[in-house]
């Protein structure tokens, strides 16, 4: 690294404001109006100091739409801004920065949950993002024997259905109490009494370990703030050699997604995919591309089917 580009660096870091970004950027991705809210600060003012700490190579931006999201991009400077952070970290100023970052996460969950139960009651006729007959019957080839299945996200209620059909005990799993309740009017126009309505999020569920043979997560881990997150509490609910079903979008770029259909990532590679399977401890991981949309513009569903060790 050079004079001017340590240089560069080491003004990056010795700013206040500065340094409190890179605290609420170490707890995921921020929008700019996010980083403003949780900080209680201007645009132009938060603005400038991500322009110098992009500069400085310690974070990085993406556009989605007309919104930048910023994240931490660290890399060789990750030691040493660890060694910067961590002695102020139980501070006033970053306790209270904390803490609006709670709010603004809560408002983005509440705003989510709000979308999912506006929608709840026309969801089955909306043509969504991998919601494929061909998809969905590849998938389930993946489930024989079905054994006691939990459905994490449950979308449009389709799949949880077919899985209660199959004779298994299922247990339906969504952010949004209204999804649940039209769920659980199908299922009894469909004379189903095998189902059990869970309101939780994915990412922290309130079952018990080890209790499932099937742990289902279909067009759930995009709207994931931490897929990691919710794949290690689909691997803590399985039981020693249940098996892990991930039905969900190869990596796209149709940005409209996060705003009209609360996507949090884009798809993810087979790559990404596999990652985060096998980084959550499943082994024997099957990914394989599922099924294109017929309508444009075509989005492919990947599958990934692993099973949690014996």
């Amino acid at each position: 690294m050079g004079l001017e580009q340590t240089t560069r660096l080491l003004r990056a870091l010795g700013d206040e404001t500065r340094l409190r970004i890179l605290a609420l950027l170490e707890q995921g991705e921020l929008a700019v109006s996010e980083l403003q809210e949780a900080l209680n600060m201007g645009q132009s003012r938060i603005s400038t100091q991500l322009t110098q700490l992009r500069e400085a190579g310690l974070v990085a931006d993406r556009r989605a739409g007309r919104r930048s999201f910023y994240h931490l991009e660290a890399g060789d400077h990750a030691g040493l801004l660890e060694q910067v952070l961590a002695p102020h970290r139980g501070t006033e100023e970053f306790t209270r920065d904390r803490d609006g970052l709670e709010a603004v996460l809560a408002r983005r969950r509440e705003e989510s949950r709000a979308y999912f139960d506006r929608v709840a009651a026309a969801f089955g006729e909306q043509v969504l993002p991998g919601r494929t007959w061909e998809g969905l019957a590849r998938a389930l080839l993946h489930l024989v024997p079905v054994g006691e299945v939990a459905d994490l996200g449950i979308g449009d209620g389709l799949l949880t259905l077919m899985l209660a059909q199959a004779g298994g005990r299922v247990t339906a799993v969504d952010l949004s109490s209204e999804m649940l309740r039209q769920l659980e009017l199908r299922a009894k126009k469909r004379g189903l009494d095998n189902l059990e309505y869970v309101e939780a999020e994915i990412e922290d569920l309130p079952l018990e370990a080890e209790r499932f043979d099937v742990v289902v997560l279909s067009q759930a881990l995009h709207h994931a703030r931490n897929p990691e997150v919710a794949l290690a509490e689909a691997r803590r609910i399985l039981k020693p050699g249940g098996r892990l079903l991930v039905i969900d979008l190869l990596a796209h770029s149709e940005a409209w997604v996060r705003d009209q259909l609360q996507h949090l990532h884009l798809g993810f590679t087979e790559s990404q995919l596999a990652a985060l399977v096998e980084g959550a401890g499943f082994e024997g991981l099957r990914l394989e591309r599922a099924a294109r949309d017929p309508q444009p513009p075509h989005f492919m569903t990947l599958v990934a089917s692993a099973t949690a060790p014996a």
